[in-house]
């Protein structure tokens, strides 16, 4: 393997004063309530609103906002996220009447979670795709109660118009204007104005990932994610040019996001980091492109396929292009991305925003054991079972040997109490 542009190394940072500053908050909302989000509303995002709520009047405004395209655009994306995730939900069925031996009947229920939370960031940008992107699979599950919270316009008590209308047309149900650390804490455990959540899920900034984790197991949550990633997989067929307007595109997200290149083709991988930095020049978001391009962009060269596939699994990236001419032969040898974009063709940002994919998805190598948000995210496969009284019988001797065998005397009674 050769590096033509190397990355600065991610560093495990001391994370003790987030963890502390994200405790102090969750804290301050589990004492002081509603009181606690309007300080920190306040604080952060200058919103002194006293209804957190957003009402049907300020909704209904908010189409007022937006032209006919914007509203037509948001419907267009919606309708994909929509019809993928009801095509993921028919895969998945419910088990009615299994019989693993006579008169012993098992099967499983498929149940959405009674309530969620749809986290829609919004701080340097209004990402109103996300609003789609969590609450059509929610609706897909049939969530009974989908909530939905994001920071206010800095000094304006409002949520970005465009947000909001996303969010309405997603079918959420209440929409509050809270963000940060603090939306994570009060829908874990509840406030005056609002009522906890079985689930919550969403991207968000350090302070919004440490709450989700530190509020985990009082409420579900989708995954920890980090900073934004893409890899690309790229031979002598690849666009040096179309490549590098993908790299920038997740560039401009964090000047901590990742864009990588793995390539077989040392001619491809300069003519790439050329067309990165003349792109660069005109691109309106350059001052963080560039500093995320800096520090973290990377391209490799390899001498093989196999070891490109071998690079890719392991960095399990939350993006994966695949643009080499053997693109399908490659496919099955892929097993660790969040999502996976084949050909040239497939830009990453199709998925990002109206293709019909989540683009809710793992990072930081959390590929390796799950994937995004989908529509089972929401879902819980419970199992049943009932028993023949001979069937009962006829297995309560095998389950008191098994239990008296682990020293647990009453499980074992329990099932010799049934042999009568």
């Amino acid at each position: 393997m050769k590096i033509l542009k190397e990355s600065k190394k991610r560093t495990p940072a001391d994370t003790r004063s987030l963890r502390d500053a994200v405790s102090e908050i969750i804290d301050a909302v589990c004492q002081q309530g509603d009181d606690a989000l309007k300080y920190y509303n306040q604080k952060f995002d200058q919103c002194t609103r006293d209804s957190l709520r957003v009402s049907q009047e300020e909704i209904q405004d908010a189409y007022q906002k937006l032209d006919s395209q914007e509203i037509e655009d948001l419907k267009t994306a919606l309708g994909n996220i929509r019809a993928f995730a009801q095509a993921q939900r028919k895969t998945m069925t419910e088990i009615q009447d299994f019989c693993p031996m006579p008169g012993i009947h098992l099967g499983h229920r498929i149940l959405p979670v009674q309530s969620c939370c749809c986290y829609v960031p919004g701080g340097s940008y209004p990402l109103y795709s996300t609003a789609l992107m969590l609450a059509a699979p929610a609706k897909a599950a049939g969530v009974p109660r989908i909530t939905a919270c994001s920071p206010v316009v800095k000094g304006s008590g409002q949520i970005h118009p465009k947000t909001l209308v996303a969010m309405d047309l997603a079918g959420v149900d209440e929409i509050y204007a809270v963000g940060g650390a603090q939306a994570v804490a009060a829908f874990s455990y509840g406030t005056g104005q609002i009522a906890p959540v079985d689930l919550i899920v969403g991207p968000g900034n350090q302070y919004v990932t440490e709450a989700k984790r530190q509020c985990y197991g009082q409420v579900g949550i989708d995954f920890v994610a980090g900073p934004s990633e893409v890899l690309v997989l790229a031979d002598e067929s690849a666009n040096p040019e179309v490549t590098a307007a993908d790299l920038l595109a997740q560039s401009e997200h964090d000047p901590n996001a990742k864009a990588i290149v793995i390539t077989t083709d040392e001619a491809f991988g300069k003519a790439t980091i050329a067309a990165v930095e003349k792109q660069l020049e005109t691109l309106e978001t350059a001052g963080i492109a560039r500093q995320s391009w800096n520090a973290y962009g990377e391209i490799l060269l390899v001498d093989s396929v196999q070891e490109a596939v071998d690079l890719a699994n392991a960095y399990a990236p939350e993006h994966l292009e695949l643009t080499m001419a053997n693109a399908q032969e490659i496919i099955p040898l892929l097993h660790n991305y969040g999502s996976l974009f084949i050909g040239e063709n497939t830009a990453e940002v199709f998925g990002d925003y109206a293709s019909g994919t989540n683009h809710t998805l793992p990072t930081l190598r959390a590929s390796r054991y799950t994937g995004g948000v989908w529509v089972g995210t929401f879902l819980k496969t419970c199992t049943h079972q009932s028993m023949t009284t001979e069937a009962s019988q006829g297995i309560a001797p095998l389950v008191a040997r098994m239990a008296k065998g682990e020293g647990l005397a009453g499980h074992a009674r329990a099932a010799e109490i049934r042999e009568k």
